[in-house]
C-alpha cells in the first residue's frame, strides 16, 4: 500500500470513527431519565404545556429523524440551544474553545522544547549524573497531582516572586498582556506534566537509535554530532513518541478541568463539568463530541505525520 492509499484509509477510519461516537453520544444522552421538554418548563408545568413545547421541539420525531437533523446542524455550527442559560450553544462553546486553544498554543510552547532537550540531555549522556539527576526530578514531578505542581506554582509566583496573578479569569476584553500573563501559571504546569509523561519514551527512543548501525555509520562519514542528533537520530526517534504527544494534545483541550479550576481559567473542560452539573443537554452533546473530534484527529494527524517521517511508509 503506498503512502497515499496510506493516509486516506487512516481519514476514512478516523471519520467512520467520528460518525459512530456521533451516534453513540447522541443515543445515551437520548436514553437518559427524565423530559427535556419538562426540564426546561420546569416542576410547575402543566401536561398540556410540555406536550406543546415537546412538538415545538420536534421531540416527537423518530430518533433517526432527530439524530440526523442534529447532526446536519452540527456540521453547518448549529449546535442547539442550551437548555441553562437558553443560548446557542456555539455562542457558549466558541470563547471556552479559543481560551483552551490559547492555552493548548503556551502549553506546547512549554512542552515541546522542554521534551526535546530534556530527551537530548539524557541520551547524550546517559548513564551519568546529569542523566540520573533529571531522571529523579521527572519521577518526583510524575508522583506530584497536578492541582498540586500548580498550587505550588501559585506559592512560588504569587507570594514569594510575586510577578504574575493569582487568578487567571479571563473575557474577550482582557488586554493582550493581561492575557497573555494570565496564561503563563497553567500553561507551565499543564507543559510540566505532560513532559514528565513523554521524556522517558523519547530518551529510550534516543539511545536506541544512537546505538543503531546507520547512526555509526554517520558518524564515520564525518557527519558534525549536532547534524547526527537533529537530522539522523532525533525525526527516527521521536516517531514512537508521536502518538504520546498526540494523546498529551487531548488531554490540553479536554481534560484540564482540574488545572482549570486551581487558577479559575474559563476554558472548555471546565464547560464539559459545569454542562454535565447542569444537565444541560445539548451542551453536553456538542461538548463531548467537540472532545471526541479533538481526539480522534489529533491521532490521525499523529498517524500522519508516523507516515511522513518513516521512509518504509512514504516509499512502500
Amino acid at each position: 500500500m503506498t503512502a497515499s492509499r496510506l493516509i486516506v484509509s487512516r481519514v476514512l477510519a478516523a471519520l467512520v470513527t467520528l460518525l459512530l461516537v456521533a451516534i453513540a453520544i447522541f443515543l445515551m444522552i437520548d436514553i437518559l431519565p427524565g423530559d427535556v421538554a419538562a426540564r426546561i418548563l420546569g416542576r410547575e408545568a402543566t401536561p398540556e404545556a410540555v406536550a406543546r413545547l415537546r412538538e415545538t421541539l420536534q421531540l416527537n420525531d423518530p430518533v433517526v429523524v432527530r439524530f440526523l437533523r442534529w447532526i446536519g446542524g452540527a456540521l453547518q455550527g448549529d449546535l442547539g440551544m442550551s437548555l441553562s442559560s437558553r443560548r446557542p450553544v456555539a455562542e457558549i462553546v466558541a470563547p471556552r474553545l479559543v481560551n483552551t486553544f490559547y492555552l493548548t498554543l503556551a502549553a506546547l510552547a512549554v512542552y515541546l522544547p522542554l521534551l526535546l532537550l530534556l530527551g537530548l540531555v539524557q541520551a547524550t549522556n546517559r548513564d551519568r549524573p546529569v542523566d540520573h539527576a533529571l531522571s529523579a526530578v521527572s519521577l518526583v514531578l510524575l508522583s506530584i497531582p497536578d492541582f498540586l505542581i500548580g498550587t505550588l506554582l501559585l506559592v512560588l509566583f504569587v507570594l514569594v516572586i510575586p510577578v504574575l496573578p493569582a487568578v487567571s479569569h479571563v473575557d474577550p476584553s482582557t488586554p493582550p498582556g493581561a492575557y497573555a500573563r494570565a496564561l503563563v501559571m497553567p500553561a507551565l504546569t499543564l507543559g510540566l506534566v505532560i513532559t514528565v509523561h513523554t521524556v522517558r519514551m523519547l530518551r529510550d527512543n534516543l539511545i536506541e537509535v544512537l546505538d543503531s548501525d546507520y547512526i555509526r555509520m554517520t558518524r564515520l562519514k564525518g557527519l558534525t554530532r549536532a547534524r547526527i542528533l537533529w537530522r539522523h537520530a532525533l525525526p527516527n526517534a521521536i516517531v514512537p513518541t508521536l502518538n504520546i504527544i498526540a494523546l498529551n494534545l487531548v488531554y490540553l483541550i479536554g481534560g484540564v478541568v482540574i488545572v482549570e479550576k486551581v487558577f479559575a481559567f474559563p476554558g472548555f473542560g471546565s464547560l464539559l463539568v459545569d454542562s454535565i452539573q447542569l444537565q444541560d443537554y445539548p451542551l453536553i452533546e456538542a461538548t463531548v463530541l467537540i472532545a471526541a473530534a479533538v481526539y480522534i484527529f489529533a491521532n490521525l494527524a499523529a498517524d500522519v505525520a508516523t507516515i511522513a517521517l518513516n521512509p518504509r511508509l512514504r516509499t512502500a
